[in-house]
């Protein structure tokens, strides 16, 4: 995974910082449920992010209505692709709804369910 200084090259405004942590939150949420270890990676991603209980509120208070934001550098969408298969991978198991909304997600930004399947495969040896 990034390090800690590719996440601050990477995100490095509050806005993409907080579309990125969106986009996880709407694949950890996806099974209706967030099992501690995605709580712990939500967490954990936050803090690398820098982001407050303040900043994220409005996400979780707004999920039925929110939805991928995409982002426009290549970079980024690789790294946001990759942190969204680890979340649908940190409960052991892989739901048929987080799985397809990396499916949306990969597609949107140009990537095959191909891509998506070999970061599974990578992921989960890590």
């Amino acid at each position: 995974m990034a390090t800690q200084t590719s996440f601050d090259v990477i995100f490095n405004t509050k806005q993409k910082k907080l579309s990125f942590f969106q986009n996880l939150i709407l694949v950890a949420v996806a099974d209706k449920h967030i099992d501690p270890m995605e709580s712990d990676f939500l967490v954990s991603i936050g803090q690398k992010l820098n982001l407050t209980e303040e900043d994220t509120a409005p996400i979780a208070d707004n999920l039925s209505v929110l939805s991928f934001i995409i982002p426009e550098e290549g970079l980024q969408k690789t790294m946001e692709l990759q942190s969204l298969v680890m979340m649908v991978l940190q409960d052991g198991r892989i739901d048929d709804k987080e799985y397809n909304l990396c499916l949306e997600y990969a597609r949107r930004i140009g990537y095959s369910k191909d891509t998506v399947d070999e970061f599974i495969t990578e992921l989960s040896k890590s």
